[in-house]
């Protein structure tokens, strides 16, 4: 039986346990008057520690940085600095750094960011969502079907350096945007020798072709692209923002229209193409500085040319969000397997109540707890168009992949996030598949509000 990954939030603990020790009996609207303005370096810091079968015990850190200078701006910050590093005893690993801010160049919000991900053991479902069946039973050691608990998973080395620069329009709602973003994906099949490495003979993963060896062999995955390759983007695009606190937003809209370019000239070539993301959020109050109501919307797609099979899953948001992977999982469709749904062309939404039940200060530090439940969604509207092998079995074909029909993908739960001075947000999401095609649950430790 697989042990799925298991997360420890230390600091969660810390500050749930100081809250309930130290925490005030005013009320929320009177303790959000009392805030106390902070200035100068401000830092949040969460370990990253988790365990996994088979990539092995997770450990790392990260630490976001928040410079208020004399304050005049609070909640605002001058500066964020975020770095994070993790790494697995089997040699997956993140190495992240992001800066955000709005007074580097006057008047020029610039948001730049500089990683390395090594993946062992990536989600890879396939493509077009339901038009590739999941087959449990192939990645359980207790069915007579099993082939291998990493059936659905990949290898992915994955170097990323973009900056994003956005200014203003007219006053300060409209803003123009404009960015560059380099990636070098490196990909291919799991490597079971050094998964196995250290492992008794009974843990050992079963020497067989997975999914994406499969998809290579098929054709699926054109051979020149299978060991992934370079890609330089040049953005455009327009932002239109009314948000009245940027890391949890009690009301406005932000919407944003971004156009994304793969020319051949940047060393692209044949796998040249246009991209258009398009996403709007909009936050209710519901209850003045206790509850809100917050949705987001976004369709992203292909406009022309051929994307290579290894950017289809990124989803694109302006800051201070930043690419993600996707469609399923933390950052998008909670309680959906990552990358489950995965074409040219996809729309998302989310649809949350925010409810912040206690609100303190706690070793001179803001503090607030809000409680949240939601509900995600998200489908493929133009699939990736692939050819398939004429020699391939089309019985062994049926048999991994069962072609269905696409439709919404579906995630609900609920999630704690604990807040402190506005910027610094520890979020544990738990949410629940609602179609066994999709996997069963997840849960998610990690950083800000999603949207």
């Amino acid at each position: 039986m697989r042990i799925r990954k298991t997360s420890f939030a230390f600091v969660l603990i810390m500050s749930a346990s100081s809250i309930a020790l130290y925490g005030q009996a005013d009320t929320l609207k009177s303790a959000v008057k009392e805030d106390k303005i902070k200035t100068g370096w401000n830092f949040g810091a969460l370990p990253a520690i988790a365990y996994d079968t088979d990539i092995g015990f997770k450990y790392g850190a990260l630490v976001n940085l928040f410079y208020y200078g004399d304050g005049k701006q609070y909640p605002k910050y001058l500066h964020s600095l975020y770095f994070e590093w993790n790494h697995t005893t089997k040699g997956s690993g993140l190495s992240q750094f992001t800066y955000d801010s709005e007074h580097l160049i006057p008047g020029i919000r610039v948001s730049a960011e500089a990683s390395y991900m090594t993946e062992q053991a990536l989600d890879f479902y396939g493509f077009n969502g339901y038009e590739s069946g999941y087959h449990a039973y192939l990645e359980d050691e207790d069915s007579e079907d099993y082939l291998s608990r990493v059936f659905y998973n990949m290898d992915r080395r994955l170097l990323r350096i973009r900056a994003d620069f956005q200014g203003k329009v007219s006053g300060k709602k409209l803003r123009w945007l404009a960015g560059f973003e380099f990636n070098k994906a490196n990909m291919g099949t799991v490597d079971i020798d050094k998964l196995n490495k250290g492992k008794d003979t009974e843990d050992q993963l079963p020497d067989t072709a997975l999914l994406f060896d499969k998809y290579v062999e098929w054709g699926i995955i054109p051979e020149d692209e299978a060991d992934g390759g370079n890609t330089t983007l040049l953005k455009a695009g327009l932002v239109y923002d009314t948000r009245d606190i940027e890391p949890n937003p009690m009301k406005g809209m932000w919407t944003e229209l971004q156009f994304l370019l793969a020319p051949g000239f940047l060393g692209n070539g044949d796998l040249a193409y246009t991209r258009m993301a398009f996403t709007h959020r909009q936050y209710f109050t519901l209850a003045p500085e206790v509850l809100s109501f917050a949705y987001r919307l976004s369709y992203q797609t292909k406009l022309s040319g051929d994307m290579p099979y290894y950017m289809l899953p990124f989803v694109y948001n302006t800051a201070p969000n930043y690419t993600r992977d996707g469609l399923g999982g933390a950052k998008t469709i909670r309680g959906v397997m990552r990358n489950r749904i995965v074409g040219d062309g996809f729309v998302y939404g989310n649809l949350e109540f925010r409810w912040k039940f206690l609100r303190t200060i706690v070793f001179n530090q803001n503090l607030y707890l809000a409680l949240s439940g939601f509900l995600d969604g998200g489908m493929v509207t133009d699939p990736y168009d692939f050819n398939i092998d004429p020699a391939v079995d089309p019985t062994e074909y049926a048999n991994l992949v069962n072609s269905g029909t696409e439709k919404l993908h579906l995630g609900a739960g609920g999630g704690l996030h604990i807040v402190m001075n506005q910027n610094f947000i520890i979020a544990v999401d738990y949410g629940r598949a609602l179609d066994p095609e999709d996997g069963v649950s997840g849960l998610y430790i990690g950083l800000n509000f999603l949207y």
